[in-house]
């Protein structure tokens, strides 16, 4: 059996899949305050869900593979413990660093935001007392680390915002120029096996100690992998905390200032970007039960005359990269129904400009959208969509990047 980990932005769950790819466990955890997360946090849920690991299953799983939030990243020291806050995914707190970096870098390089890897690279190398560091690690590689005890190993879909270079699978010598770029980490492929699970943790959670530790990939590329898709214009709209968009492409777009990057994909190349919108800000205002019952008030096939940009919180990463973007979620309607339909046809919005965004960088025209995540259970979100989108929209048959991750792992793909 193989168990995929998928550490998103609200939470974490775990999922086991058999040799048929069927679903034989799942479970969840989820953050009490996800917007301020900490390693303790990861390592809490990592440990619970390889606690609830039913025993015989537990002792059945064969390989494991974790995926994460891309660009979250920390130092830790040689014993794997935490020297620094994590900077999360949409931390922007290196503004000044990713200047720094405009005149080392390639015009357009993914590198060039204050979200990226390395930016919040050189910010911790420049903060943070560095006596006791060993390694700068994504957040996958951390808790890949703590099953095999092996730290400064990475993938390049993770490595790839920090500057890695994927096309000759290298870090570039521009990088490894910079300050204490030793702490870099060494980057496989994903899916490529690290190592076995240590033998404290096999016996701890009754874990086969043959059972090896793959290399992972972001959560968004696991929910892609999940969606099992693979035709160049075929893309997978991820609806979870945040919105993000991968696009299968014949053609490789980077276009940082967009907030837009491709990864290796195989002969293709997966191109797209993540917006700070998304399921987060209905969570700011509505339960889920609550979600249901005013999505069944909506005119589906109406606009909306209302004008939002539903940011959780100030910041933009695409596909408008902006900072200091302010949240728009004014004037609000004394109905519920008409505030919902304003946020959905808002967040609708937000993809379909991301998408058109896209074209007109020269990725595949797009011609077929799948939906994972909590958001693709939204029927009449659906609806709104495929109407700004103008192509089918479908939900994939697996929606969870746990499952994709559980796939990476059975396969061992090289992605």
């Amino acid at each position: 059996m193989y168990l995929g980990l998928d550490f998103g932005t609200g939470g974490a769950r775990a999922c086991v899949i058999d040799d048929s790819g069927s679903i034989t466990f799942e479970n969840r955890y989820d953050y009490i305050n996800s917007e301020q997360q900490t390693p303790a946090d990861w390592r809490e849920a990592l440990h619970f869900l390889l606690k609830s690991l039913p025993t015989g299953i537990a002792s059945g799983i064969s390989r494991i593979a974790i995926d994460a939030t891309s660009s979250s990243v920390l130092l830790c020291d040689a014993d794997l413990e935490p020297v620094s806050p994590a900077l999360l995914y949409s931390d922007a707190r290196a503004l000044a660093q990713a200047s720094q970096l405009a005149s080392l870098a390639p015009d357009g390089h993914v590198v060039l935001s204050a979200n990226s890897g390395l930016s919040k690279f050189l910010w911790l190398t420049q903060h943070i007392r560095l006596e006791n560091v060993a390694h700068f690690m994504h957040q996958a590689d951390w808790l890949c680390a703590l099953l095999t005890n092996r730290g400064g190993v990475s993938d390049y879909h993770n490595a790839l915002k920090s500057g890695y270079d994927v096309e000759h699978l290298c870090w570039p010598g521009w990088i490894l120029q910079l300050p204490h770029s030793h702490l870099l980490p060494h980057v496989l492929a994903p899916g490529e096996a690290i190592a076995e699970i240590s033998e404290t943790n096999a016996t701890h959670f009754g874990i086969s100690p043959s059972c090896t530790v793959h290399a992972g990939t972001t959560d968004s590329i696991a929910a892609f992998i999940a969606a099992d898709v693979h035709h160049p214009g075929t893309a997978v709209t991820s609806l979870g905390t945040t919105i993000v968009l991968k696009l299968l492409s014949e053609t490789r777009v980077e276009a940082s200032k967009f907030g837009i990057y491709s990864h290796r994909y195989g002969d293709l190349w997966l191109t797209g970007g993540a917006s700070n919108a998304g399921g987060g800000v209905l969570r700011q205002h509505f339960t889920d039960a609550r979600l249901l019952e005013l999505s069944k008030l909506i005119d589906c096939a109406a606009d909306s005359e209302l004008d939002y940009y539903p940011l959780p919180r100030k910041g933009e990463r695409f596909p408008h990269y902006d900072p200091d973007l302010l949240p728009r979620l004014s004037p609000r309607p004394e109905d519920d129904a008409q505030f919902l339909h304003g946020i959905l046809q808002g967040l609708s919005r937000i993809e379909h400009d991301g998408y058109a965004l896209l074209a007109q960088q020269n990725a595949t025209p797009l011609r077929e959208v799948f939906t994972v995540g909590g958001g693709a259970k939204n029927s009449c979100w659906k609806q709104i969509r495929q109407r700004l989108l103008g192509v089918p929209v479908n939900m994939a048959r697996h929606t969870e990047a746990a499952y994709g991750s559980a796939l990476l792992a059975k396969n061992s793909a090289v992605v």
